[in-house]
């Protein structure tokens, strides 16, 4: 005997389409959710980084690899640059840029209230007033010295008698605060007097970043200053990262999300390489 059958009913659906449909009808809500939290997220963390409507950014021209004076006054340029523009348009606030010639100010208009965000390397020190992302460029602490130095290795610098100029509250000042025992720091006001602080009071080495470095060398290789050279290798990676005052929960919270899509999208090495930035790296993504 056949199976008796019963035709469709006029405009009802075939039972496959009418179960995808009711699949679908029973997902919106959810993907309606999903997208409320991200609007609520986005505005919990606009109303932290917002001072009367304004996204307020600390940039540091002190470091090449970061930032540098643009054509116009008031437009930066750089990664940290291509980063905060691009947090601004998401979050639909328009930026205020704060232009400053060390970290170490950076870090103290943080503490001051008087920007919302800062583009620092990643300290324990610092971590008492800022809170961080994880870091979106990586980037390599060096030493100099005069040509006919006896020091040769960076194991070699850590001696007695030995002076260290660094630039004050730089990265590499709050590490080598820590890391050096016998050796003494000197301290320039900003890193990229560093190298004329060393030469101007015949001091043994110079700190900073690598690219500084090269660029300080290259800037006074017509000048008929004594030849210099960089140490190989480094005595520290910098971990740069964006950071907020601290307690600014949702505003961490968004910004390292921003940051980890900045890296995995190809954002931060693509603007690397637009601003002719070598050395530097794309940090690796967060750990869960």
């Amino acid at each position: 005997m056949r199976p008796i059958t019963h035709p469709p009913q006029p405009g009802a659906l075939p039972i496959r389409r009418r179960d995808l449909l009711g699949a679908l009808a029973l997902g919106l809500p959810l993907a309606g959710c999903a997208t409320r939290a991200g609007e609520a997220q986005t505005a919990a963390a606009r109303a932290e980084l917002s001072t009367e409507g304004r996204l307020r950014v600390a940039i540091n021209l002190g470091n090449p690899i970061l930032a540098s004076r643009g054509d116009r006054p008031g437009d930066p340029q750089g990664v940290s640059v291509d980063l905060a523009r691009e947090a601004g348009r998401r979050l639909g606030l328009p930026i205020e840029w704060v232009e400053l010639e060390a970290a170490g100010r950076a870090v103290e208009a943080v503490r001051a209230g008087q920007v919302n965000l800062a583009f620092v390397a990643i300290d324990p020190v610092r971590g008492a007033d800022l809170d961080y992302t994880a870091p979106y460029v990586i980037i390599e602490g060096a030493y100099l010295v005069r040509a006919d130095s006896p020091i040769t290795r960076n194991d070699e610098v850590d001696r007695p008698g030995t002076r260290v100029v660094v630039g004050r509250g730089s990265a590499y000042d709050l590490y080598l605060t820590r890391a050096l025992q016998q050796a003494r720091l000197v301290r320039a006001p900003t890193s990229p007097a560093v190298v004329d602080q060393f030469l101007a009071e015949g001091l043994e080495v110079a700190a900073g970043v690598r690219q500084q470095l090269q660029a300080d060398m290259g800037r006074l290789a017509t000048t008929g200053a004594p030849a210099l050279r960089l140490l190989p290798g480094r005595f520290m990676v910098i971990e740069q990262a964006m950071a907020v005052p601290k307690g600014r929960l949702a505003a961490q919270a968004w910004l390292s999300a921003f940051i980890e899509e900045m890296k995995a999208s190809g954002f931060v090495a693509d603007s690397l390489r637009r601003h002719g930035i070598e050395g530097a790296a794309v940090a690796p993504a967060a750990r869960p």
